[in-house]
């Protein structure tokens, strides 16, 4: 994908999370890594996403070196970069602070797989990571220690929020909303009394289906 078109992809992309309640204000973002020149897109710091245009978005090195961008990229940008040099696999990362994820990581509890849904997408519990400061990679070492081993494409972080990651931004992106929907109805499930867990072997059959089987391949 040319810089220009993937500029436009990620920014489009932002709409989606305060679409599907996501982040608040500024919080929130979404990256993605060009294939043909392992360029990163990212969104700016601290920018409203109703002001986010595609000349708005920021292109950094796969280090963090910025390359390209009138304004300074993300704060989560060290740790995008570090995902991306250790998930060789990953072309898209997104970051959240959505609101029932975030509960979950409060407690350093991962999420439970005990929907049907959650099997399909995530193969899996949703894992909890570690803490870490924000401004560095020390958050992205926790992400990528929380998936590495994972069939999950999203995490949660101790005291922080989400991470999903995908093969494009798309992808990510959908993972996060996922991640999101299923916490709210694990959440809501709890409050009513223990979810029946799902057999691990049911769980493997129903991420293969979905993943290999499913929709239009």
């Amino acid at each position: 994908m040319q810089l220009k078109a993937l500029r436009e992809q990620v920014c489009a992309l932002h709409a989606e999370l305060p679409a599907n309640h996501l982040v608040a204000w500024t919080s929130g973002n979404i990256s993605a890594r060009d294939p043909a020149t392992n360029l990163v897109v990212i969104k700016p710091s601290g920018i409203k996403f109703a002001d986010l245009t595609p000349d708005t978005m920021v292109v950094v090195d796969i280090d963090g070196n910025l390359v390209e961008g009138a304004y300074k990229a993300s704060s989560d940008t060290a740790s995008h970069c570090y995902i991306y040099r250790h998930l060789p696999q990953v072309y898209g990362v997104v970051h959240t602070h959505s609101r029932y994820a975030t509960a979950f990581a409060t407690l350093g509890r991962a999420i439970p797989c005990v929907t049907t849904a959650m099997a399909d997408e995530f193969g899996g519990a949703i894992p909890c990571g570690g803490f870490a400061l924000i401004g560095g990679e020390e958050i992205g070492q926790q992400v990528v220690l929380a998936l590495r081993d994972s069939l999950s494409p999203a995490c949660i972080l101790q005291n922080h929020g989400v991470f999903a990651t995908g093969p494009d931004a798309e992808a990510a992106v959908k993972a996060a909303i996922m991640t999101e929907d299923n916490a709210a109805i694990v959440w809501t499930a709890l409050q009513m009394g223990t979810p029946i867990p799902i057999a691990a072997d049911d769980i493997a059959r129903l991420h293969h289906r979905y993943q290999h089987v499913y929709g239009q391949k």
